[in-house]
């Protein structure tokens, strides 16, 4: 008798851990889903071109990550950064157009202003093509992109942002200095909240 209870109870420990496999699969998933989906009209004046793209955030980048972040760009400087952002996991979303695969993005935070918008800041290492890097021209120095949305509590959004961004971090002013490769910001109009 005593043979057939340890059996029920190895039996029943394992049919508790059949049922529990599942529930775990679903947070694991529950945890992948994003807490907040955009979609733009991107006019890019540089180029005469528009399209829609999609900013997806699955998480906001914590205080001890910014804090990390600008250790390096004050103490080693924007050439140090680079690697610093690539280091950070797991993603804080992606992005992606009609026409191009999504990129991860390594940083996103969110503040929300006095009057109910909300500030939506993105940054990620930006994606560079085999000919560009072969032939490395001065374009390879702007190695991140970067974009700013604003969000108001009604109504559509919209933001700016810069494809091909060098960043510098000037210690006299005590301010965080962003280059643009390109001649003026692409556009984001009509931003929606994507449910």
């Amino acid at each position: 008798m005593r043979r057939k209870n340890r059996m029920g109870t190895a039996a029943s420990l394992v049919v508790a851990a059949a049922l529990a496999l599942p529930m775990a699969a679903s947070i694991a998933l529950a945890k992948e889903e994003a807490i907040l989906r955009l979609r733009a009209f991107a006019i890019d004046m540089n180029r005469s071109r528009t399209g829609t793209i999609d900013i997806v955030i699955e998480r906001w980048s914590t205080d001890e990550e910014l804090a990390s972040l600008r250790g390096v760009l004050i103490e080693k400087g924007g050439d140090n950064l680079l690697p610093a952002l690539q280091k950070i996991k797991p993603r804080c979303g992606y992005t992606r157009t009609s026409t191009r695969l999504g990129w991860n993005l390594h940083f996103a935070r969110e503040t929300v202003m006095s009057d109910g918008t909300r500030k939506i800041v993105v940054a990620t290492d930006r994606p560079m093509s085999m000919w560009e890097l072969r032939n490395a021209g001065r374009s390879r120095d702007y190695e991140f992109s970067l974009a700013e949305i604003r969000l108001p509590a009604d109504g559509k959004g919209q933001g700016k942002a810069i494809p091909m961004a060098k960043l510098s971090f000037n210690k006299e002013k005590n301010t965080l200095e962003i280059e643009n490769y390109e001649q003026q910001p692409v556009r984001l109009n009509e931003i929606t909240i994507v449910k």
